[in-house]
């Protein structure tokens, strides 16, 4: 029997399985096809990614630097309102390649990961949980004293065992253009209703462009309508959900979600690298397989954490769909340089944002 099962092994599912390998535990991580495929996420993240990589990760993963954002309430021609940090403020990078490294350091550490294993059934007992996989080999069953849910947004573990949905699932769209761009800007729009979209330059990798919306929303068209503001041809296109807004309860008898599958993600972006990595530390230090109760102490820990930055994270997307001439005014009061950090909104009020503000001020 293992100590864990971990359905999912994007960055959430490889962190907790690594970590929980480290502390000695014995690991069985599945990952329903290939590792860091199909590619449904935007490859722009924070510098804090390269605290959960290992050695060599950010020269082979690394695509571009970006020092600020240029914010447009309209489409490519409209006037833009930039932000922006004197030094690195985020990185662009291979977001496949990601997934995949943090699967290697998992196997590095000890975790048993297999790749095309198609999880369809998860059933809690008292003293166990069993995990029905299908594979290569056909269905096989797996027991465990916990599972990790890491499965993403719509998590088969969350189906399976109950566990309440997330407040809401957005629409996102990704798609790739080839044409190389070293601009150490983004750019992000504020035209889609309740929400966002966004052009990512990816040095030789191309350039990104993005847009997410709630449902009802028309994406494609909106999506169309970024595209053709920019007059180009994209190669390739993705699409997936983005969980926002955490359930009451991430956790059952012998079952607990992280990442996606806990909407552990940023309310205002929809990113979730830096949180579900967070959550997963925290699970893989509070859990122990044999006390069923410790997870309590899980629920509790990644919360404590989370909770500010998501709780601001909320607000912050409430200003995406303001009425347009609150919104430039607003852009053009905040535009210049800042101290935020991109996955932290409660840096908002730190010394280092503070001081970037109140230095527009002198003469």
């Amino acid at each position: 029997m293992y100590d864990f099962v971990v359905v999912g092994v994007g960055p959430a599912g490889a962190r907790f399985a690594r970590r929980a390998a480290e502390r000695g535990h014995d690991v069985l991580a599945l990952e329903q096809g290939t590792i860091g495929t199909p590619l449904a996420c935007s490859g722009h993240v924070s510098t804090d990614v390269w605290s959960v990589t290992g050695e060599g990760a950010r020269e082979e993963l690394l695509q571009n630097e970006i020092y600020g954002a240029r914010f447009h309430v309209g489409g490519p021609r409209s006037d833009a309102y930039p932000f922006y940090k004197r030094e690195v403020a985020s990185n662009v990078i291979d977001r496949v390649g990601l997934d995949r490294h943090l699967a290697d350091l998992a196997r590095e550490a000890g975790a048993d990961v297999r790749e095309q294993r198609s999880v369809t059934s998860v059933t809690e007992h008292r003293d166990r949980v069993e995990v029905v996989a299908s594979g290569p080999d056909g269905p096989v069953t797996h027991e465990a004293k916990m599972v990790a849910g890491c499965d993403g947004p719509r998590s088969r573990v969350r189906q399976e065992l109950n566990l309440p949905e997330p407040d809401e699932l957005l629409h996102g769209v990704l798609a790739f253009s080839e044409e190389a761009d070293h601009q150490d800007f983004v750019d992000v729009h504020l035209t889609p209703p309740t929400f966002f979209a966004w052009r990512i330059p990816r040095g030789e990798a191309g350039v990104e462009y993005g847009l997410a919306a709630p449902p009802g929303v028309e994406v494609t068209k909106h999506f169309e309508e970024l595209i053709d503001g920019y007059e180009i041809d994209v190669a390739r296109r993705c699409s997936g959900a983005i969980p926002i807004g955490p359930a009451d309860r991430v956790t059952s008898r012998r079952a607990f979600l992280i990442g996606d599958a806990a909407a552990q993600t940023k309310p205002f972006t929809g990113g979730g690298i830096l949180y579900g990595t967070t959550a997963a530390d925290h699970a893989a230090r509070e859990i122990d397989p044999d006390r069923p109760t410790s997870l309590a102490a899980y629920e509790r820990a990644w919360r404590e954490d989370l909770e500010r930055d998501q709780r601001l994270g909320h607000w912050i997307r409430r200003a995406y769909s303001l009425p347009e001439p609150v919104q430039r005014l607003g852009l053009s009061a905040l535009s210049g340089e800042i101290g935020v950090h991109m996955d932290r909104p409660t840096s908002l009020v730190s010394p280092t944002h503070l001081k970037a503000m109140f230095s527009r001020l002198r003469p």
